[in-house]
């Protein structure tokens, strides 16, 4: 099930039978107008879907409002047409950003929320980490930080056992597990270093598992019960955006201004720098989490880029241009057979999941000064759209 940011364990990739065209007209089930704008991506959980939004300020460029106005929301929808089930408020901190040119280009409520049968976790930046019921009920709150820079909040919260885990390096420079039940502190690492990604799961072939996060200067492995260090790998030596994806065993780790990738095995112990890189490239992005589909490595590049490598070796395959000139900050997925690129102003480019480029289809829906941010959801071969104004379920009839 599609629980968490790009779906399990962070891939982007679900088998699911998904149509190649829509439109208004064609292949859509069902549109809702959202009650706020957001750039989070819509998470699934037992024919229920979840996002977030905001309202109040911030809404329009020209005339934001006044900031004591914003409210935050968790929202809560039906899968199968689409109707708003229940919408949660939250207020805000008084720490939140003003409203400015660069908070603008993603708002109030980018990380997108976790769910699982415990309930729903929602995480607000510097206005905290939140955890609800299924029916909507505030069950608890926690401030992991007032910190804010640039574009604002963007790691999403994941689950692992009986924890919670947020990467809260911006607000705080901390990560933190915290227990699902009371958001009670389970352990903290507060040595997280300029990251805005969302960290990663990986189990090793002895059954352990490790922590995986993407900073400035170095991939880390920690234990994920404890928080605990286990290995480091110097790396890119800049801010960090995309999620680290892992596939058979490795962990594929991009990002940086100058865009560079990192194939890491993980399982070492202190500095494996020089021992457990695979291969590195100067190729990657600098905001959008990858893919891998039929032994490539696939993006939809930020700087409007379709880009593929081969995992064998991390050969550049191809490296067209979308079709459009603004930021992509949507992230590609995948049903297995077809490449899924959302573009915030011309639609959804379709490519075949292969290393030779083939445009299937360019798909748009909305109005045209509607923006498409946010990464898609895949869930009961569903592709789940939202824009800042609406969420659109594709599917065949």
């Amino acid at each position: 099930m599609w629980n968490e940011f790009r779906g399990p364990n962070g891939s982007g990739v679900a088998l699911a039978d998904l149509p190649s065209t829509w439109s208004e007209i064609e292949n859509l089930a069902w549109k809702t107008p959202l009650p706020g704008k957001g750039s989070s991506s819509p998470v699934v959980w037992k024919g229920r879907i979840y996002l977030t939004a905001y309202t109040g300020y911030g809404l329009d460029f020209t005339e934001p409002g006044q900031r004591e106005s914003l409210k935050l929301h968790v929202l809560c929808l039906q899968l199968s047409d689409g109707k708003l089930l229940w919408d949660c408020p939250i207020d805000p901190a008084s720490a939140e950003q003003a409203y400015g040119k660069r908070v603008a280009e993603h708002g109030y409520a980018s990380p997108t929320p976790c769910v699982d049968d415990s309930g729903v976790y929602a995480y607000f930046g510097p206005s905290g980490l939140v955890a609800l019921s299924h029916q909507g009920t505030l069950r608890w709150r926690r401030d992991l930080g007032i910190n804010t820079t640039g574009f604002g909040a963007a790691a999403s919260p994941i689950l692992y056992q009986n924890t919670v885990i947020q990467n809260a390096s911006i607000e705080s420079g901390t990560m933190f597990a915290l227990d699902k039940a009371t958001g009670e502190t389970v352990w903290q690492n507060d040595q997280i270093v300029r990251s805005w990604t969302t960290p990663s799961l990986v189990t090793l072939k002895d059954g352990s598992e490790e922590l995986i996060c993407n900073q400035k200067d170095a991939i880390l492995g920690l234990d994920p019960k404890t928080g605990q260090q286990l290995w480091t790998c110097h790396a890119i030596e800049d801010y960090i955006v995309p999620r680290v994806v892992t596939h058979q065993g490795l962990l594929y780790c991009s990002g940086g201004r100058t865009n560079r990738t990192f194939v890491v095995r993980p399982g070492g112990r202190g500095e494996v720098e020089a021992s457990h890189i695979v291969w590195h490239q100067p190729r990657g992005a600098n905001v959008t989490s990858p893919i891998v589909v039929n032994e490539h490595l696939f993006w939809s590049h930020d700087k409007s880029i379709a880009l593929c490598l081969r995992i064998a070796d991390g050969e550049e395959v191809f490296r067209e241009r979308m079709p459009t000139r603004s930021r992509v900050y949507g992230s590609i997925v995948s049903d297995g057979q077809k490449l899924f690129l959302t573009t915030r102003d011309k639609g959804v480019l379709v490519l075949d999941a292969s290393p030779e480029y083939n445009e299937l289809a360019l798909n748009q829906l909305g109005s045209e000064d509607e923006s498409f941010n946010a990464s898609p959801a895949i869930a009961n071969d569903c592709l789940l759209l939202r824009s800042d104004r609406c969420l659109y379920c594709i599917k065949k009839p």
